[in-house]
């Protein structure tokens, strides 16, 4: 146990705290610029089993934020890369490479067989179906988000409020690090302090890191953090799916434009852009599946629909469509 030896020595870790972690099993979704340092950190805590979730490949332009991988990394799947360099780091930990999105058809799956699960997506509808999963199975969330010189992280779920109590509404824009730009350091930062409100959920500590957020500013080197235990759960919360849970009985309607998406999301979609939907004859026995490349303007939609009186609406993030 030399390896783990500083960390045992905190009498609120110890020889059974240690025990503890080494008995544990994490889902990290993401293996990009927060899940590195949460995958690093989480796997010299010595975390018995971790489940790595990723469908992307890495990028030249990953490895100043990801620096879990390297040059010879290029073109190969995040999730590999990451499980081989974390066995290479700790041969001892048990590390699952799922290479696959998470989606609304296998998070019960893959939330279900772990003990905590820790949100490093940066992807809006991977966040809340996330949320509402470990909403509904009472598993803790570690969710967080980085853009620019700013962004959060905090406990959710568990016993705690969820994501969509604290954050009800999507922004009305969609910034992503491609198009806005992110500080590598400010991701390092924040997908550092994810694994110690990962491993002090983990270990029971108190005050306990669920219904804690944390909110780093950087532009104005400012940090800040506040409880949020008494927040409400939103009513009539807007469901992301996945496009298997889709019917025929269905009402399809495609946002992408054809150059962004060739081929819509179903066959059976009409595609009308969020100005088209008010003088659009749409059905109101039958739900309606509003599909979008992250869900930011399935969303939006939805909200017109609900003014115009529809109830019955889901959200489909489908991607670029190429």
């Amino acid at each position: 146990m030399s390896r783990y030896a500083r960390q045992m020595i905190l009498p609120e870790v110890g020889a059974e705290g240690q025990d503890l972690l080494a008995r544990a099993h994490v889902l990290v979704v993401g293996a990009g610029g927060l899940g590195c340092p949460v995958l690093q950190y989480l796997g010299g805590a010595g975390i018995g089993r971790i489940t790595v979730m990723d469908g992307d490949v890495v990028e030249e332009s990953n490895l100043h934020r990801q620096v879990l991988y390297t040059v010879a990394d290029i073109g190969h799947s995040k999730a590999e890369a990451a499980r081989q360099h974390l066995l290479a780091a700790n041969p001892g930990l048990q590390v699952t490479a799922r290479v696959l999105r998470l989606d609304a058809a296998n998070a019960e799956r893959m939330v279900a067989e772990a003990d905590l699960v820790v949100d490093a997506a940066d992807s809006f509808a991977v966040s809340y179906i996330l949320s509402d999963e470990c909403l509904r199975q009472g598993k803790t969330l570690i969710s967080a988000s980085a853009l620019g010189q700013s962004g959060y992280a905090g406990g959710f779920c568990g016993g705690a409020p969820s994501l969509r109590a604290v954050f009800p509404d999507l922004p009305a824009q969609a910034a992503t690090c491609a198009t806005a730009g992110v500080m590598g350091p400010l991701v390092g930062m924040i997908g550092a302090l994810q694994a110690q409100l990962a491993l002090k959920a983990l270990l029971g500590h108190q005050p306990s890191p669920l219904g804690q957020l944390f909110v780093l500013r950087l532009e104005e080197l400012q940090v800040s953090s506040f409880r949020f235990d008494g927040a409400e759960e939103p009513e009539d919360a807007l469901p992301f799916i996945a496009a298997s849970h889709i019917s025929d009985r269905d009402t399809v309607i495609e946002l992408r434009d054809a150059d962004e998406a060739p081929q819509p999301a179903m066959p059976q979609a009409r595609r009308m852009s969020r100005t088209d939907l008010p003088a659009a004859k749409l059905p109101r026995d039958t739900r309606i599946v509003l599909c979008c490349r992250s869900g930011l303007r399935a969303w939006g939609a939805a909200q017109d629909l609900r003014q115009a009186g529809f109830g019955d609406l889901a959200l489909l993030a489908a991607g670029d469509g190429r």
